[in-house]
């Protein structure tokens, strides 16, 4: 007779893989009904021998209580976001900066993939079961899902095979089905409940129940599409063999992946998706194209928030004719004022469009935009939705040309144009109160102080009250001050002056990019960062000495020097060193010797006192390539504790293993 802990393997094994061919291969092994009477006899057994359940069953997909909030996940490698692209000529430029960048002239190969309009979220395996998943979040730390993503049926709880890292990372996008939405709105519209708008909001609503019940019911798909953190175990040297090992591990990788040989290859498989686009069963909004060696895509690297390695080619954007109710302008943290049309309310890209950006004055008179005009509003994706132009037979009899402010609309300041820019500013500065909010809000955001809890409202509040003028102002808000403002307690006001005094606690490039200079994105901020390594060496560089930063031409040198000569700016950084607000002191870059320049070297195990991510660091900033696996090139691979097959590797290959005493006298 079969002892029921032998028999509670067996079904659970037949399951996984009953669910690895229906979900993942999409070739059914038995019918539904064979299905469902193991999985109720499996179900019966774990309630007669409760000791012998496990977490990884497929019975334990669903949690038994709703949650009071999301964790927080830290994501060990940063989601980065792509760089985007929506003409053929744009693609050809980038294959062309990634072969300037890696000096070739022969093509370049690439790993091409549908582009999901879902969420983006990353699952860590541990000896092949699923540990955690998180969403994207702001690429650092993302919401803690895991109860919710191991409802979805396509997403294994253990990893087939045994050829797996023992811990594996991996990326996936989670969407749902026109079907599925379509039904499950169907369903909802039967109950009287809400319906979503379109399968992407549908879906991440759906991850982010805070009842995994509820996210069970809802019909949840995942692709994966690439791989994070690695230990102790090698991966393939490409992006695409990558992706065939996770297939392998049962992970669902989409079968529209293919392989192109250059610039020519992408393109044409842009033509082949899209003309597939209406016919598939979920919705995309373009395709990804990846550089597909992994040596490729290290040598070329990262900007601040995307790899220089790969694309979204987005699909040409959706667009709908509504009508111009008015024209207004809008007062940006440097002043500009920037031109947004108010519409008649259209359903445009999944979403219901108000406002419509027209960029700037050039564009607007460019286009002739008028009150009462009927226009052309386009959306893609994410992107702001924009009046792409007038249909001019059915413009009005009366209508009249828009004519440029000359005072501001906030503070009432003279409005001035710029010397050939597109661009006209309120010189008011800090005393207008719109500027004084779009400062603040920058300075607070995510990527920069991030000040959790300090939203648009409170802002407004907090600048129309005369509280705060500038940033340096947050520092001295009291508990008692903030209580007594509109929808804000004394549970919210202390969380508030917690997280501001937190903030203070930052890095050099926040800093900088918190600061609001016109032109400094996060790229710039960090380059800066790295070149001057302080303030103060930062405020005392020439225009020359700015402008000889990686990057960073006469405009933005220009912009960085002028926002330094103001002395509000200069009181506002003084006012907020004053308030403790510091970092950690910076290693500068130089040209001189690199002491790791043309070296390969990879890590495995746990380091005495660096994190990977540190070790990785501190191996590019001495000029070194950090590799994931040991090959015949590798020329040092750095040990820690836990070692694994990667030491084994490294002594058949004669390659030398150092300790990482070791390695800080090599960098040294």
């Amino acid at each position: 007779m079969v002892k029921p802990s032998e028999r509670l393997t067996q079904l659970r094994g037949l399951l996984a893989r009953y669910d690895h061919r229906y979900y993942v291969l999409n070739d059914p092994e038995v019918p539904d009904a064979e299905y469902d009477r193991l999985f109720g006899e499996l179900k019966t057994l774990e309630e007669a021998h409760p000791a012998l359940v496990s977490p990884d069953s497929p019975t334990q997909r669903v949690s038994g209580a709703p949650l009071k909030e999301f964790g927080e996940i830290e994501h060990q490698l940063p989601m980065l976001s792509l760089d985007n692209a929506f003409s053929a000529d744009e693609v050809r430029a980038f294959d062309r900066r990634v072969r300037e960048r890696l000096g070739r002239e022969t093509p370049i190969t690439y790993s091409c993939e549908p582009k999901l309009d879902g969420l983006a979220v990353s699952l860590r395996y541990e000896h092949g079961k699923l540990v955690h998943g998180a969403t994207r979040g702001d690429g650092a730390r993302g919401e803690d899902v895991t109860l919710n993503l191991r409802t979805i049926a396509s997403v294994p709880l253990n990893l087939l095979g045994e050829a797996y890292p023992r811990v594996l990372e991996v990326r996936g996008e989670v969407f749902m089905s026109r079907d599925g939405f379509a039904r499950m709105n169907r369903e909802a519209l039967a109950r009287n409940e809400k319906i979503f708008v379109n399968p992407r909001n549908a879906a991440a609503g759906s991850l982010r129940q805070l009842d995994s019940r509820v996210t069970a019911l809802r019909p949840l798909q995942i692709y994966f599409y690439g791989v994070g953190l690695i230990e102790d175990g090698n991966l393939p040297d490409s992006h695409s063999q990558i992706l065939g090992c996770l297939r392998t591990w049962g992970l669902r990788v989409s079968p529209l992946t293919q392989v192109a040989t250059d610039v020519a290859g992408i393109l044409a498989y842009y033509e082949v998706i899209h003309t597939q686009r209406a016919t598939l069963p979920y919705d995309i909004d373009g395709v990804v194209y990846k550089v597909d060696a992994l040596a490729e895509q290290r040598a070329l690297g990262f900007v601040a928030r995307a790899p220089r390695w790969a694309l979204a080619h987005k699909f040409p954007a959706e667009e709908e004719m509504t009508t111009v109710r008015d024209i207004e302008w809008q007062v940006g943290r440097t002043g500009a004022l920037t031109p947004v049309a108010r519409l008649t309310p259209v359903f445009v890209g999944g979403v219901t469009v108000s406002n419509a950006t027209l960029h700037n004055i050039d564009e607007l008179l460019r286009k002739d935009v008028r009150v009462g005009d009927s226009v052309f509003i386009r959306r893609a994706g994410d992107v702001i939705p924009e009046v792409v132009r007038v249909i001019a037979e059915r413009r009005p009899i009366d209508t009249k040309p828009v004519t440029l402010p000359v005072h501001c609309p906030v503070c009432g300041s003279t409005v001035a144009r710029v010397t050939d820019e597109a661009v006209i500013r309120c010189t008011g500065g800090t005393s207008c109160p719109a500027q004084r909010k779009e400062a603040i809000r920058h300075y607070a955001a995510r990527r920069a102080m991030d000040i959790e809890g300090l939203g648009d409202k409170l802002i407004e509040q907090l600048v129309d009250a005369g509280l705060v003028a500038t940033p340096a102002d947050l520092y001295g808000l009291k508990v008692q001050t903030l209580e007594s403002l509109e929808r804000m307690g004394k549970k919210s006001a202390l969380n508030l002056v917690a997280a501001i005094e937190e903030s203070k606690k930052t890095t050099f490039a926040k800093f900088l990019f918190a600061l609001g200079m016109p032109n400094v994105g996060e790229a710039t901020a960090l380059a800066l960062a790295e070149h001057f390594a302080s303030m103060v060496a930062l405020q005392a560089a020439t225009l020359d000495e700015i402008m000889a930063v990686q990057d960073v031409g006469p405009i933005v040198a220009t912009a960085v020097r002028t926002f330094l000569d103001e002395k509000t700016n200069q009181q506002v950084i003084a006012d907020l060193r004053a308030h403790g607000v510091h970092w950690p002191d910076v290693v500068k870059k130089t040209s001189g010797f690199q002491p790791l320049a043309g070296k390969t070297l990879v890590i495995t195990g746990t380091l005495p006192t660096l994190s990977r991510m540190e070790a990785e660091e501190m191996i590019r900033a001495a000029g070194g390539k950090v590799s994931g696996s040991v090959t015949k090139k590798t020329s040092y691979l750095l040990a820690g504790s836990d070692g694994g097959s990667k030491l084994q590797k490294a002594g058949e290959l004669s390659v030398k293993i150092i300790s990482e005493s070791e390695f800080r006298l090599l960098v040294l």
